[in-house]
This record gives structure tokens, sequence and C-alpha cells, in this order.
């Protein structure tokens, strides 16, 4: 995908998403991880609607902290645009999910350029269903997501609801069936994340981060065993 030109007021690198109202988001298949249940670093495919690469997501972290913390894991996530260059970072801190730890629930920030903060994502302490507040750079909560009671991937799509703080569905983060030996076998997954063409696209951005945490939190195995449960506790 070509960078759209003379976009004012928007960070470096995030001039794809002024065009953009879907972003597909492929895991890549990891072979030593598929067949060992070893956890090794996540890597992602961007793509818009027309399967046109936008950017490349790589996760770093450390072997030990991957292994023995599992989906739980603290992250950075790195985002490239097509020439390699750094455009987003994200970090995810280590915490808990679970509704029985109010006081240490997941989070990750987002930064475009990197060192920039544009916004966040937190999660809300729920029992039933996950939800998650999303936030600009000045801290102030713009949107809402909404999951589903159960995230298992029974044969079909998984999906996270965004909301205006009106309760107005705006967009979603959908979680999409990947096929029966990929679902069992390993932990790559396909995401579809679609919002409004004429949204922020420090939001938009913001949006990928919602993604990444989302998989982290509700489909990341842990040595290709299944950990996901009803509800949040």
């Amino acid at each position: 995908m070509s960078i759209p030109s003379g976009i004012p007021n928007c960070p470096r690198g995030l001039e794809y998403l002024t065009t953009i109202d879907q972003l597909l988001v492929k895991q890549k298949v990891e072979l030593l991880e598929a067949f060992t249940g070893f956890e090794t670093n996540n890597k992602f495919s961007i793509k818009n609607a027309l399967g046109q690469k936008v950017y490349f997501a790589a996760e770093d972290n450390d072997c030990c902290t991957r292994n023995i913390c599992g989906p739980s894991r603290p992250f950075d996530m790195r985002i490239f645009d097509n020439f390699q260059q750094e455009v987003i970072h994200m970090h995810r801190p280590l915490a808990c999910s679970s509704c029985l730890f109010p006081c240490c629930l997941q989070s990750i920030e987002v930064s475009a350029p990197p060192g920039n903060v544009i916004g966040s994502i937190e999660q809300e302490w729920s029992i039933c269903s996950p939800s998650f507040r999303i936030l600009n750079h000045l801290g102030d909560t713009v949107m809402r997501i909404e999951g589903p009671f159960c995230t298992f991937s029974l044969c079909g799509d998984v999906e996270f609801n965004v909301v205006s703080l009106t309760g107005e569905k705006v967009g979603k983060i959908s979680k999409q069936w990947s096929g029966l030996a990929r679902e069992i076998f390993t932990d790559a997954d396909f995401f579809g994340i679609s919002f409004p063409m004429d949204l922020d696209v420090r939001m938009k951005a913001v949006l990928l981060g919602a993604t990444f945490l989302i998989d982290a939190m509700f489909f990341e195995k842990s040595g290709n065993r299944e950990t996901d449960r009803p509800g949040m506790l």
C-alpha cells in the first residue's frame, strides 16, 4: 500500500490509516511453537481490505518471560511500515485479567511515533463479559469495547464490539475462525478490525493495540493448551 501524502496533523507512519475503515491482522504460524509448545515471539502481517500489506508487527520480549508468564506476559509490540521503519510502539505491562484482582488489570499503551503516547486501552472490572475503555493521549475515555461472555472460537467468529460513550456501535474487533487444524494445533489467529473512515487515525492505531491485547488475553494458548473459560474469573 502506498503512503497517502499531504495529510495535516497526522503522526508519521499513520498516513496509511487515513483512507481505510478496515484492517486484517494475520498471525504468522511458528512451526517450533506448533510442534513443541515452546513459546516464541509473535509476528503479524497487517493488511487492508484489498489484501495490500500496510504494516508488519513483531513482539519483543525475552525467552524466560514468554515461557514462564505465558499468555499473561508483558511485551513490547513494534509496528513497522513497508520501509522497515518503526512507526508504532505498544507496551503491555505485567498484570492480571481476573475479576479477583481489580487493582491490577490489563492495559496496553500505544505510541506513534515511538515515544509519543497517542492513547491506551484499559481493562474494566467485570465478572461476566470482558470490557475495555479506550483512552486518548490526555487520558480521557473516548470509546469502549464490549466482549462476549464466552470467547471460545467454536467454528465461528468471536466479536468484540467497539461502542461510543452513548452505547452506539461504531466498529468491531472480530477474531475470525481459521480452520479446525489451525485452531487446535496453533495459536496463530486471524482478526478483522472495522471502524469509521473518519475516525481519528490515532484512535485507529489504538484499536490495533486493543486487538493485540485481546489476542494475548483470550486466544493465546499456553504450551498449545486452551486455557480460556467463560466469564472473567
